[in-house]
């Protein structure tokens, strides 16, 4: 379980983008993080990774305080975050990568289970190199494999569906049921209402601050009513 606590960030201008939220993200469930554009969705998945640190309050993950740990540190305790666009590493193959994620060699079953899940053929990609070679489609597939190689307890995945094509997408909706099922701990940032469908759990973010939360049956007919496209920013709680 990840909890925050009265958890601000502000940049150097001073200006807000995450205010005094406080939210608890369950364990073992699928969790989409959706809302307008710069409500603070992406900032708040790096903070829980640990790419940025809180201006104030406090970051736990299953009740141990993490505020102070690094990006590695939490990546030892077991968070995982793919980025919106990810990184390019020269001279390293597709096959390095996930095995570097993994932590040891992967035989070649695994590594065609790894890459068939993201809609990759293993014999085109496992000796590709990670690098501008690459399209934005897929690296974007290579980095979801390589979190899927990890395991961690906690996968975080900032817009994932971005620069994936439609059959791609489709498989990827069905990883994440499967991960679903697994008892996978997932944060999810996205506007796709495909993948809020899978969601167990709903969180809304706008202007730095949880409009709405709740399991995906009470928190999706507002989305649904209009909200998806252009999020009014009164949650559910607030109009009831």
């Amino acid at each position: 379980m990840i909890r925050l606590e009265h958890v601000s960030w502000t940049l150097p201008d001073g200006g807000d983008i995450i205010k005094d939220l406080s939210l608890t993200i369950p364990k073992g469930k699928l969790t989409v993080v959706t809302g307008p554009n710069g409500g603070g969705k992406t900032t708040l998945a790096k903070l829980i990774a640990g790419l940025v640190k809180p201006s104030a309050g406090r970051i736990y993950l299953d009740g141990q305080d993490i505020t102070d740990l690094d990006v590695t540190q939490r990546a030892r305790l077991g968070i995982s975050f793919g980025f919106q666009t990810p990184v390019r590493f020269k001279g390293f193959t597709v096959q390095d990568l996930l095995e570097t994620a993994a932590g040891s060699p992967l035989d070649f079953d695994t590594l065609c289970d790894l890459t068939g899940k993201v809609g990759l053929c293993t014999m085109d990609y496992v000796d590709r190199a990670v690098d501008a070679s690459l399209s934005g489609g897929e690296i974007k597939r290579v980095e979801i494999a390589s979190v899927l190689a990890r395991g961690t307890k906690v996968s975080i995945f900032d817009e994932p569906e971005a620069g994936i094509d439609m059959w791609s997408f489709k498989g990827l909706v069905d990883v994440f049921n499967e991960l679903k099922r697994e008892k996978r701990t997932l944060v999810i940032i996205s506007h796709q209402q495909r993948l809020i469908d899978v969601a167990d759990e709903i969180i809304v973010l706008s202007s730095g601050q949880v409009r709405d939360q709740g399991p995906k049956d009470e928190v999706l007919p507002g989305l649904l009513a209009g909200e998806i496209a252009g999020y009014c920013p009164v949650g559910r709680r607030e109009r009831l």
